[in-house]
């Protein structure tokens, strides 16, 4: 969770597109070359706090810690103040610098620019999250089996349909911690069709090409795993 060279626009790109409440990541002080600022992100945004190295240990405020793992534990069971408000902030998820991305889904932008030297200015306000996609795709309704096209958008668990794409408020949000499965469907009158399986009901959708429907799989296939993964964690957590 050390990003070196980060600048502070990148960090909150990278925290808000991606993280969670309690997300962190350390990276150098663009101020001095003796601080080190640590980006955390709160409910809807980022806080930076500073770290001073003194040499012989890290000051944070009134604090003194001989090592940067000796903060974070100390952190991650003390609250930290945020700024003015008054928000209380725990490091509770570190943001690894390599991060695990779908296979067929391209590398983050924040990362290339990192890889490829370029600014943050090339990176910011349209940093895209991991595993986001958007796109048209050809949906059953569910009492008038018609089918029509509509806009769909997937950010972090949410799968949101909307009239089209000029639409502002979405027609539905699926909350893709409640989805069992999504699987290629061939019980339909049409080519390139899946189905997401939810409790209630299974949601029909067709794509224009195999290999878009082939995408929007793969993609929400990673998605159910690693909601999985997170949710075995947390499960593993509180049982120890």
């Amino acid at each position: 969770w050390y990003h070196d060279n980060l600048t502070r626009h990148a960090a909150e790109a990278l925290l808000l597109s991606n993280g969670q409440d309690g997300s962190y990541l350390l990276r150098k002080s663009n101020e001095r070359e003796d601080l080190y600022s640590l980006s955390v992100r709160g409910k809807d945004s980022v806080k930076h706090f500073h770290i001073e190295h003194t040499g012989a240990s890290f000051r944070f405020g009134f604090n003194e810690f001989s090592s940067l793992k000796e903060l974070v534990l100390h952190f991650a069971n003390q609250p930290l103040i945020g700024s003015e408000t008054g928000t209380l902030i725990v490091l509770k998820h570190p943001y690894p610098r390599q991060v695990e991305e779908p296979s067929i889904y391209e590398s983050v932008r924040v990362h290339t620019a990192m890889q490829t030297g370029r600014t943050e200015s090339d990176l910011v306000p349209n940093a895209p999250s991991l595993g986001t996609k958007e796109g048209y795709l050809i949906k059953q309704g569910r009492i008038v089996k018609n089918w029509k096209t509509r806009w769909f958008t997937l950010h972090r668990n949410e799968l949101k349909y909307f009239k089209d794409q000029t639409a502002t408020e979405p027609i539905r949000a699926l909350d893709l911690t409640e989805c069992s499965a999504v699987q290629f469907d061939y019980s339909q009158e049409r080519v390139n069709c899946f189905c997401l399986v939810f409790p209630l009901r299974t949601y029909y959708l067709c794509a224009k090409t195999g290999i878009e429907a082939d995408e929007w799989i793969k993609i929400l296939r990673w998605k159910l795993s690693q909601i999985r993964k997170q949710l075995e964690e947390r499960n593993a957590t509180l049982s120890s």
